[in-house]
């Protein structure tokens, strides 16, 4: 008989035995003892599922090997019945609620609120000319008040809800209209079934610090002419028609382009590209401002240009690591290739005005940071830094095109470049990502397709974005110039949308 069965056999007779008869006899101490040395540490599961229980103390010391503990172990076996395979399996430990996690969410979301106020209102408003500064940081204050409440009101549920049936894919319901449902205490769940480690309050509120944003980004396209009544209800209805069922696409795990794998980590899609292509067809349809191409528009202050780009940097970190929704190595390495794709846009925008303009300026810097900020986040979670250095070196370069020579291609006015930047940066950073997404970095999740998959992918999304976003700003626009016009007099745009608009001007 061989030992492993010899083994099995002992351990039968060993069941049924009284302990005390085992240990008088020596023959069968010896017997055990020898046997249990000789025998496997790990049964081959077909015969570990018949073999009964042996419940033992664990040896506390480190250097006990698995063939000791079984010899000693033998004077202390006791009968228990076979374990069934469903009570073998230990249940899945629930997900709980992870203070750390949570804590980082928290600081995210206070960041990406600040890329808009005051880091944005500050950026922009440094580019316009005096009279048309505080109507432009106007806009940003007042989509962050404005979009704050419709997204708790409805946008939110229909980007986020678990919707069904044949719509689904597309937009969501309305069972979280008003936060129903959403309790205190509750974890953000996706769609999917998957439980995060902090609260879907915290989820809902740092979701919103995105749609604030992308309206705002949208605003420099049309400064220093459109009424502010009417940017008011545009953006009301374009955030519930436009920027909820894109988000919904991209972002929920019911969504077409989520179903499909593409690629956006932080919203080159849903913020950047949409935000940008919205930009130029409302700067084509408002129409361009008085005296463009006849008139000086020199920025008015590029001191508050500098530090809102610098507040946008700094904001960029939870734009984009805080989309991991956790705070560990995929956030710290999402954090760094941010840093490293601004900095390089940065130097690669600098290198092609100095080439093409003969000097390097302050605005083009500032300009260049947040193109490669804008390039780096649909990619943010899937690369490393090769990655983002190789972002970075295009992103500068193309955008600077966009902001220049195809800008006076499109013959548009778009006033502080909302698509030369954010349009053609987010197509950049979104369609690289199919080709720079590498699974060192993710893990596995996501998965990541064979390149000429993804970047079909990839491409499907932004198409679809341009697409929809174009076509919806259109008729969105058209219906509010129907109703309350969109444009200020000439009177009033030569006096400035400031005193205008809001009855106040700057001194000095």
């Amino acid at each position: 008989m061989s030992k492993p069965w010899m083994a099995l056999c002992l351990s039968s007779a060993l069941c049924v035995l009284p302990v005390s008869s085992v240990l008088a006899d020596p023959s069968i101490a010896s017997a055990a003892s020898d046997t249990a040395t000789s025998a496997p540490a790990v049964l081959p599961a077909s015969e570990a599922v018949d073999q009964p229980a042996v419940v033992t103390e664990p040896s506390t010391s480190p250097s006990t090997s698995p063939s000791t503990a079984l010899s000693t172990e033998s004077a202390t076996v006791a009968a228990q019945p076979a374990p069934t395979p469903e009570a073998a399996a230990a249940p899945a430990p629930e997900v709980q609620l992870d203070k750390g996690d949570t804590a980082w969410m928290l600081i995210s979301t206070a960041l990406v609120l600040m890329m808009t106020i005051p880091g944005l209102a500050l950026f922009y408003g440094g580019m316009v000319r005096r009279k048309n500064v505080l109507g432009t940081m106007m806009h940003s204050f007042a989509a962050a008040a404005l979009v704050s409440v419709l997204w708790v009101a409805v946008g939110y549920s229909l980007a986020f809800s678990d919707a069904s049936g044949s719509l689904a894919p597309y937009i969501g319901n309305l069972d979280k209209a008003f936060l129903s449902g959403v309790a205190v205490d509750k974890l953000w769940t996706d769609a999917a079934g998957t439980v995060y480690t902090i609260p879907e309050t915290l989820f809902m509120v740092f979701q919103m610090t995105f749609a604030i944003i992308t309206v705002a980004l949208m605003s420099g396209a049309i400064a220093e002419r459109m009424k502010f009544g009417s940017f008011m209800v545009f953006v009301s209805l374009w955030v519930l028609a436009v920027y909820a069922p894109i988000a919904h696409w991209v972002w929920n795990a019911d969504g077409w382009l989520f179903a499909k794998g593409a690629l956006d980590f932080a919203g080159g899609t849903v913020v950047h590209i949409n935000s940008g292509v919205a930009g130029l067809v409302a700067a084509y349809v408002v129409g361009r401002r008085v005296g463009m191409g006849r008139e000086a528009m020199p920025p008015h202050n590029l001191t508050l240009t500098l530090i809102g780009a610098g507040m946008l940097w700094v904001g960029w970190f939870g734009f984009n690591a805080g989309s991991w929704l956790g705070a560990d190595g995929r956030a710290a390495m999402a954090m760094v290739v941010t840093q490293v794709a601004a900095a390089m846009a940065t130097l690669s925008w600098l290198a092609a005005e100095r080439i093409f303009r003969g000097k390097a300026s302050v605005l083009g810097a500032a300009s260049g940071a947040v193109a490669g900020l804008v390039a780096i986040t649909p990619a943010s979670g899937y690369v490393g830094v090769s990655g983002a250095l190789i972002l970075g070196l295009v992103a500068g370069a193309v955008c600077f095109w966009g902001a220049t020579g195809l800008k006076k291609l499109l013959k548009v006015d778009d006033s502080l470049d909302a698509f030369g930047v954010h349009g053609v940066g987010g197509m950049v950073g979104a369609l690289l990502t199919g080709v720079l997404a590498t699974e060192v970095i993710t893990g596995g999740a996501p998965k990541i397709m064979p390149v000429a998959e993804q970047l079909w992918v990839q491409f499907e999304g932004v198409a679809a974005t341009v697409i929809y976003s174009a076509l919806m700003t259109f008729v969105l626009l058209k219906l509010v110039n129907m109703v309350m016009g969109l444009r200020v007099s000439e009177e009033e745009e030569r006096a400035g949308l400031d005193v205008s608009q809001h009855g106040e001007r700057v001194e000095g």
